[in-house]
């Protein structure tokens, strides 16, 4: 799943954190994990994250199994909201305008 589409115009190291938490919203992730997910190095991912916790997109909590890292609720689509990532572009842009 990818964040919503109003989050989306930022760096795309930025994207690629907030679409990898969307995606493990529930369980959220460890730096390591987005580390695993996200194509960059891990200073570059601080960065990403410091950039999107300032402007309250991540949430960070303490668990018993470390700390873990979660999309802000507003980042998170409804299902109802998510366009398949094989639409193409036509196929968006007929559905958007009722075509």
């Amino acid at each position: 799943m990818r964040a919503r589409r109003e989050f989306r115009n930022r760096r795309d190291i930025e994207v690629a954190v907030l679409d990898a938490l969307v995606d493990r919203h529930d369980e959220g992730m460890t730096v390591f994990e987005l580390r695993a997910a996200v194509d960059a190095d891990i200073d570059t991912i601080e960065e990403a994250l410091s950039a999107l916790k300032d402007e309250s997109l991540i949430v960070v909590e303490e668990a018993d199994t470390g700390v873990l890292i979660h999309a802000d609720e507003r980042v998170v689509p409804d299902p109802s909201e998510a366009v398949e990532e094989d639409a193409s572009l036509f196929e968006r842009l007929r559905e958007r305008f009722g075509l």
